[in-house]
């Protein structure tokens, strides 16, 4: 798939979302637009589409950082406890700074987030058997005792109704206002590509890339936090979202191969794509309602992992 091929999909469903929704907006119509029609594009339809792209993006990179690093194609925030981690941290906000902002929550939440990833990578050293399902097995066991235990707090404390908007993704409250954290995902994302060869170098193993003079432990780390706040960020925004940065770095390795540098602007276009289509989907199935874009994302990423799974096992 050719990367052209990516930007004209990415184009067409964009202007495709601005116009589907309950108020009538039409291509023919846009510059004759009446007040409450421009309000509901500026302060709706392009914060959503805006916040779909950034998402999308970054979710896919940061499970390409993750699968490069722990050196396993079925790692990723989901399958790592990063996301059920974060989960945990606006909890722990919740409780003890309830009057705290957004940006004192996403640092809380970005806290726990990084915790559990490096939780995650120091189980990842001890597992004897590396098998390439196994290790994603443990994650998801790890996140979801994460997760359990959220569940358990928020329930004592009466927080489970305010948890519950962080427990799947939905693009329907994202309005003018309630969006632009996203955009500090736009510096990590550029800092990945920076440092998207020294990441295919540090996923070869510590001991190779010593031995080529790169500095390990600071760029896993560097992951790591590129990983956790862009996952804290999207989570705080957005809420949660499966399996993103799981099968879209694995479908682009298909036909792109494993360099990372290479296949990063795919991995990103590919996700902001494949995001878009799902939340079309799920504004369209039952129009004039929506499906939340953690149900569309989460049936059909399943499907595609399970097909993952099943041509891992067939080439074995």
């Amino acid at each position: 798939m050719k990367k052209w091929h990516l930007l004209v999909a990415l184009i067409v469903l964009s202007v495709t979302s601005i116009f589907i929704g309950v108020t009538d907006l039409s291509p023919s119509s846009i510059l004759h637009l009446s007040e409450d029609q421009l309000q509901i594009l500026l302060v709706s339809r392009i914060p959503r589409l805006v916040s779909i792209i950034i998402a999308g993006m970054g979710m896919s990179i940061c499970g390409l950082i993750m699968q490069q690093l722990s050196r396993n194609k079925f790692v990723s925030p989901t399958t790592a406890g990063t996301i059920d981690s974060a989960r945990f941290g606006i909890l722990v906000s919740l409780m003890f700074f309830s009057t705290a902002g957004p940006l004192q929550k996403m640092l809380v939440a970005f806290f726990f987030a990084l915790l559990g990833t490096f939780i995650f990578m120091k189980i990842l050293d001890k597992v004897k058997f590396k098998d390439a399902i196994f290790i994603p097995l443990v994650g998801l066991m790890f996140g979801n005792i994460v997760s359990s235990i959220t569940t358990f707090f928020a329930y004592k404390e009466d927080l489970i109704q305010n948890m519950s908007s962080w427990l799947q993704g939905n693009f329907a409250l994202i309005l003018q206002g309630r969006y632009e954290l996203l955009y500090i995902s736009i510096p990590l994302l550029a800092l990945a590509y920076l440092y998207a060869n020294r990441f295919t170098i540090a996923g070869m193993g510590e001991e190779f890339s010593t031995n080529l003079g790169l500095n390990h432990k600071l760029v896993v780390n560097i992951g790591l936090v590129i990983v956790a706040l862009v996952t804290t960020v999207v989570v705080l925004t957005v809420g949660m979202i499966p399996f993103l940065g799981l099968i879209i770095p694995n479908i682009v390795t298909m036909y792109q191969g494993d360099n990372l540098k290479k296949s990063l602007s795919h991995t990103a276009l590919l996700g902001a794509v494949f995001v878009l289509a799902c939340d079309i989907i799920g504004r369209i199935l039952i129009y004039p309602y929506e499906i939340a874009i953690g149900v569309t994302v989460g049936v059909i990423g399943s499907g595609i992992f399970l097909y993952l799974v099943m041509r891992r096992k067939a080439y074995e």
